[in-house]
């Protein structure tokens, strides 16, 4: 089956007119060309080639004309009027990258013989077909990018097969994913720009919406084993390099898919190094955790630099798409990553050294895309120019390698192909044009026939110039003048005045308003010459071109594997100079797996540090299996300390310094994140399920060999019910995966988990506060936070003063209430108020390493009071009140929140109503709490009371 016929249906815009096709038997010749090209590719937008002109008709034409804004304009002829809208070709890449920015897949249909030497209609043909994955004009791709077109099978027993092509490149590969869930977040890690679905495809969302893939719906028969295999089999051996049907089924697909798009009707010969990975070789990271690391795009506000943008020196485009592999997959190899961490470490001590290379890698083009147009034969004389002065570098990186030891596995795969370079540097001129053939692309001493031709074109032309002088002198004209031009040839012409004295060897050619126009035998015998040896020489060059071209794309393997070499040197440059200048020192491995904790002196964040005039660097200690629970003021620093500690983990597993005063390290095998609040609308999740959903992925998939960083778990939901997940949150994490984990938390009830178990610790940031100022201090201590300040931080944001003010008023009029965790809490927002802890002479309160009180139950005691109390709520059958109700010896009078008699306490209270308060007053975290919150529940309590 076809890949034309199988792709996505045809829109208002694309397939055939509708207008036209009604009167398909009385359509020109052109337009009957047209309709037939859109019937061919109905899932596309078609550019037709008019002249110098893209042009589209109806439906189409408002389309283009609507997008890249151009006029609307009109065709007419014997059978109607069709609307027309086009794009200058020799400009079109603007448009084109509009186009397909507004997802239309574009056909473009160019003519396919020369104009001048058709009979009758020229005959055009799609020669390519633009889509978001398979774009490989230059100026629609960003440098340094890549750019897949991914497609995904579903085999047996719930096994998925991913294939991925950068069509640019010539990049392939494939893997496995054992179940579906695993299958959106493979597809987040290689970021495709397009994805082939099939009726029978699963359904597959990207995590993040605004950064997903176009769909491209194709018929589920291109997917069949037999077409796959028979497409696949033009590449590699599909039973030797792939391991399953559906990896085979799904790679088949994407490689016809793209043939199709580049106008092939055969194999891209380019794509000749597929490569099938698996995923446990690699760090594993989702796309929460690309997200909220951000290491390639940074979701704050006023979004600012990411860690590829601290670690990228890159001095070429190959470097810096390296340098993003790298970071999307780290190594779990201790053996690769101590290779890569030796090579940085050998450029980082040569300064020197690494400059020089730098400054020659900067002169490097990109290779990948290069040979990609060489091999498509699509490259131009430039093209070939900009290979062979990027082969002209190699010897030089290999002589700057030389004995550095470390370096020795990148010097060995630096091929200089001498062979392709003096090809190249013999036949092209150092400065071609882009056109192929109007000449002046190949040097004359390349080749015997063409310097003759281009000798006779020299010496004719000299002949012409010198004739001028000798018809003056023969004549006797003084203003008698030889030009050319492109409709008339070479000219003698006379002014009228002196027509008198023209030889009668002169042959009129023209006749202007002051002059006529001559030419002589001899002149129109040069003539001949010159124009037939141009036209000869010409058409030889691109002869010649094209077999130089040919020559150059059978060592594409070769310039393919130099460009991986020389990628892998950039990066590596690229990380020494970061290691060099941001003062990161080269990380250690643990020798023995039991051995697995992280240890990190003086650990900073590579991101923050270098946005902040100065930054608090923090120990890491955190042994294998350990939880350390959190806790501190809100931005005193906890999100930022956890980051940092997954990003130098990160960052040692792609083989790179990181940034801290010394690191001892495990190899991770994944770090899960679940950090911030947002939520999807589009996929009909609120903050707390997408929150719970982020969550389960982790408890089912971390293991011993993992790191988790979990920010505030359960709060958005209830107290009661959110402190119990982040409880048993905990409790599982510790008890049944023994994952490495970092939990931050308002939850204060959480840190008494460290008293019932051994492997969990409290950590928390220290703040000070003098009256109504906090300073934050961002250093890590053991023990617990004594509070959170969130008043003060609303303050500090920029919240009304008034709204600030209530606040305060309605935690200093309150009762002294429990915290989430049972523990009293500050009441006060000043410390001259604050009873529990005496203020110093300064009237300056610190943060200790140990909390400021000892909770009254354990967690597990509060959550069974929270689960016993509900067994009385309203609604349920409970023991009538057999109290006397003028009894009140036992509730003292109290004033309640406004300083005024709460008149509830002329009715008897019943001890359930208050147990019932009582539980839902410790269970409050008044430190999280807004200000409506805090009224509200205090409302719905005094509501409670009265009954």
């Amino acid at each position: 089956m076809s890949v034309e016929s199988s792709v996505s249906p045809m829109t208002t815009v694309t397939g055939p007119p509708s207008t036209m096709a009604e009167k398909e038997d009385e359509l020109t010749p052109m337009l009957s060309q047209y309709l037939e090209l859109c019937g061919a590719h109905t899932d596309a937008l078609v550019l037709f080639q008019v002249g110098d002109f893209y042009e589209a008709f109806c439906e189409a034409a408002k389309g283009v004309a609507r997008v890249c804004e151009v006029t609307l304009t009109q065709r007419e002829d014997s059978t109607g009027t069709y609307p027309m809208a086009g794009i200058p070709i020799d400009n079109a890449s603007s448009y084109l990258e509009r186009l397909v920015a507004a997802d239309y897949r574009v056909a473009i249909a160019d003519q396919v013989e020369d104009a001048a030497e058709a009979t009758g209609l020229v005959d055009r043909a799609v020669t390519r077909v633009i889509t978001p994955g398979t774009v490989v004009e230059e100026e629609l791709l960003a440098a340094g990018t890549t750019n897949y077109v991914a497609s995904v099978v579903e085999g047996q027993q719930g096994v998925f097969g991913i294939a991925a092509v950068d069509v640019s490149t010539g990049e392939c590969f494939v893997t496995s994913v054992p179940e579906a869930a695993d299958v959106a977040e493979e597809l987040d890690r290689v970021a495709p720009s397009e994805l082939l679905v099939a009726p029978e495809t699963p359904t597959v969302s990207p995590a993040d919406a605004e950064a997903g893939w176009m769909e491209t719906e194709i018929d589920a028969a291109l997917f069949d084993r037999e077409a796959a295999v028979d497409c696949l089999s033009a590449y590699v051996d599909p039973d030797r390099r792939l391991s399953t049907d559906a990896e085979r089924r799904a790679c088949g697909a994407v490689l016809a898919y793209a043939e199709y798009t580049q106008g092939d009707d055969g194999p891209l010969d380019y794509v000749s190094r597929i490569r099938r990975y698996d995923q446990q070789n690699h760090l594993r990271l989702d796309a929460a955790a690309l997200r909220s690391l951000e290491l390639f795009e940074n979701r704050g506000l006023g979004a600012g630099d990411t860690l590829f943008d601290v670690i990228d020196e890159s001095a070429s485009a190959l470097g810096r798409r390296c340098l993003t592999r790298w970071l999307r997959r780290p190594l779990v190899d201790r053996e690769a990553i101590e290779g890569r961490l030796d090579a940085v470490e050998a450029l980082a001590d040569a300064s020197v050294v690494r400059t020089e290379l730098q400054d020659q890698l900067a002169t490097a083009y990109d290779l990948e895309r290069l040979v990609g147009r060489v091999s498509r034969g699509r490259a131009n004389a430039r093209d070939l120019r900009s290979l062979q002065s990027t082969l002209s570098v190699v010897p030089e990186l290999v002589e700057k390698l030389a004995g550095i030891d470390a370096l020795d596995p990148y010097r060995e795969r630096l091929d200089p192909l001498e062979g392709v370079a003096e090809l190249i540097d013999s036949a092209i001129v150092d400065e071609p044009p882009t056109e192929l053939t109007e000449g002046g692309l190949v040097k004359p001493s390349f080749d015997d026939d063409l310097d003759d031709l281009r000798t006779t074109e020299r010496e004719g032309r000299q002949w012409v110039a010198e004739l001028e002088a000798a018809e003056r002198e023969r004549t006797g004209i003084d203003s008698l003048s030889v030009g050319h031009n492109q409709v008339h040839g070479y000219y003698i012409e006379v002014t009228n005045p002196n027509l008198d004295a023209v030889p009668d060897d002169y042959t009129r050619r023209q006749t202007l308003k002051n002059a006529e126009r001559f030419y002589t035998p001899e002149l129109k015998e040069r003539e001949n010459e010159i124009f037939g040896a141009a036209e000869r020489a010409d058409s030889l060059e691109y002869e010649l071109f094209c077999e130089v071209r040919t020559a150059v794309a059978a060592e594409t393997e070769r310039i393919q594997s130099l460009a991986t070499a020389i990628a892998e040197l950039d990066a590596v440059c690229s990380l020494s100079t970061v290691a060099s200048e941001g003062d990161y020192i080269r990380p250690e491995f643990h020798a023995e797996a039991a051995d697995n904790g992280i240890a990190i002196e003086g650990g900073r964040h590579p991101v923050v540090e270098t946005t902040q005039d100065s930054f608090v660097p923090n120990d890491a200690d955190l042994l294998a299996g350990e939880v350390a629970i959190i806790t501190g003021p809100n931005m005193s620093g906890k999100s930022t300390y956890m980051r940092q500690v997954a990003l130098s983990c990160l960052l040692a597993q792609i083989g790179s310094f990181v940034p801290a005063e010394a690191a001892r390290l495990p190899v991770l095998d994944r770090i899960f994140t679940r950090v911030g609040a947002s939520d999807d609308i589009a996929g009909g999740q609120s903050t707390f399920m997408r929150e719970m959903s982020e969550l389960t992925e982790i408890l089912h998939d971390a293991t011993d060999d993992s790191l988790v960083l979990l920010d505030e778990v359960g709060r958005g939901t209830s107290t009661a019910d959110g402190l119990a997940i982040a409880q048993a949150t905990t409790e599982f994490i510790h008890d049944e995966l023994g994952a490495m984990t970092l939990f931050a938390t308002h939850y204060h009830g959480l840190t008494a988990l460290a008293d019932e178990r051994e492997g969990i610790v409290n950590l928390h940031f220290a703040a000070t506060r003098e009256g109504d100022e906090v300073t934050f201090l961002h250093r890590v201590a053991p023990g617990a936070s004594s509070a959170s300040y969130g008043i003060e931080v609303a303050r500090m944001a920029g919240v009304p003063e008034t709204v600030v003010d209530r606040a305060r008023s309605v935690v200093e009029s309150a009762p002294p209430v429990a915290d989430s965790g049972g523990n009293p809490t500050e009441t006060t927002s000043n410390a001259a108020s604050n009873t529990s802890q005496p203020p110093t002479k300064s009237n300056t309160e610190t943060e200790t390493t140990e909390d400021s009180s000892t909770p009254t139950d354990t967690p597990s005691e509060q959550a069974s009071a929270v689960d016993d109390d509900r067994a009385s709520y309203p609604g349920e059958e409970q023991e009538p009140d057999t109290r006397d109700s003028d009894d009140r010896s036992s509730y003292p009078e109290e004033e309640f929140f406004d300083g005024t008699p709460d008149p509830a306490v002329d009715e008897p209270l019943d001890e359930e109503s208050m147990v019932r308060v009582a539980v839902a007053l410790r269970a409050l975290d008044v430190a999280s709490m807004t200000p409506l919150e805090a009224l509200n529940t205090l409302d719905e309590l005094r509501s409670e009371l009265r009954g």
